[in-house]
């Protein structure tokens, strides 16, 4: 796993970010430290089903995509 799926990972910009812990700035492609916790995204939710190259359904009803945070989803598990 990288930096960009810790759910601790604030990005700034494509290619950094800072981590929410000890707010020190980080490449969102390095490989997670030891504090690294999954974040809320749709590729970690069973609901979610990938169909294509970077794109998937939700509960085979919507379109969504892997990499999109799932923060406010109610079905999330």
């Amino acid at each position: 796993m990288n930096h960009y799926d810790c759910k601790y990972y604030l990005n700034i910009d494509v290619f950094k970010g800072i981590c929410k812990r000890d707010k020190g700035n980080i490449n969102a492609d390095d490989a997670a430290c030891e504090n690294f916790e999954k974040a809320q995204k749709c590729k970690h939710c069973s609901n979610f089903s990938l169909t294509a190259n970077d794109l998937g359904v939700c509960m085979s009803k919507y379109d969504a995509y892997p990499e999109m945070n799932a923060v406010t989803c109610n079905d999330f598990k």
